[in-house]
């Protein structure tokens, strides 16, 4: 995997800014009640994020340090006031359903968070597929969530009706059933619905990443990496033990230092005895 690539697997995967990093929890709870809100704002996120990413890698090594943060908070501003005037001539409908959260795109940590660990840090192109991953992994999480609420809270996905509202006859097994129609659990597009089903995602993609890390480790282990060794000190060495640097590592490494040091013989002089002597003779 080249490092382009690996920048947009980190963003959707590994560091995935709704259900691994957390960041951006306030637009991800409140503009989530339908699956269009959130490719929009997700979307809104991606531009102004490739952008200023883009925009600070090429001035890092112009801006000052001192003014760095005020520096990036203009460049960012600058690009959400575009997008908001973008949203708000050719999409009103959006515009008017995210409201005030696109002109909050600027002080989002997300935005400022890969600014300064990453843009400020890195050159053009990896700076602007990390905001490719990160903003995709965003758009990601949220029309996820959109999904989930829409459906359950009004039986729709992306506007369209999926669940029936009406008593509908299916044809089941060569049987004719009615079904009634579908009531809405409209707590989950209020509030508490949002901080329900990002926990549930967040637990079922913890669940994921778990099994597949096992999975992981039980595969390499097949292929002739003995569990234990002394290469594995530390968590992820051999891409599949998963061992924490610890007490296992820190006698790991005694023994193997233990084995491979020099003796000291008799015609030789310890380090420390050489010490003691000095110090007898300057008394």
């Amino acid at each position: 995997m080249n490092k382009y690539a690996e920048r947009v697997f980190n963003g959707l995967v590994k560091e995935n800014p709704t259900f691994v990093l957390m960041l951006g929890m306030c637009p991800t709870l409140a503009v989530t009640t339908s699956a269009v809100n959130g490719v929009g704002m997700g979307l809104s996120t991606t531009a102004v994020l490739i952008m200023s990413n883009m925009l600070i890698s090429m001035l890092r090594k112009i801006i000052p340090d001192s003014v760095r943060m005020p520096a990036f908070i203009v460049v960012v501003a600058s690009f959400v006031t575009i997008v908001d005037f973008l949203l708000e001539g050719f999409v009103p409908s959006l515009y008017a359903s995210l409201g005030l959260y696109i002109p909050l795109i600027v002080v989002n940590c997300i935005i400022l968070g890969r600014a300064e660990s990453y843009a400020s840090k890195n050159p053009v192109l990896p700076s602007v597929f990390d905001g490719i991953g990160m903003g995709l992994g965003f758009t990601v999480g949220l029309t996820c969530i959109g999904i989930v609420r829409e459906l359950i809270g009004a039986g729709q996905i992306f506007g369209y009706q999926i669940l029936p509202d009406s008593y509908t006859s299916i044809q089941l097994f060569g049987k004719w059933i009615t079904l009634p129609p579908y009531e809405p659990f409209t707590i989950f597009i209020l509030a508490p619905g949002a901080f329900f089903v990002l926990a549930c995602l967040t637990a079922i993609q913890n669940k994921v990443r778990i099994n597949l890390a096992k999975k992981g480790k039980e595969v390499t282990a097949a292929a002739g990496c003995g569990e234990g060794c002394a290469s594995c000190a530390s968590k992820g060495i051999c891409g599949g033990h998963f061992i924490e640097a610890g007490a296992d590592a820190a006698q790991s490494a005694g023994a193997d230092a233990g084995k491979t040091s020099k003796p000291v013989t008799g015609g030789e002089k310890a380090p420390a005895d050489e010490k003691e002597k000095k110090e007898e003779e300057g008394a």
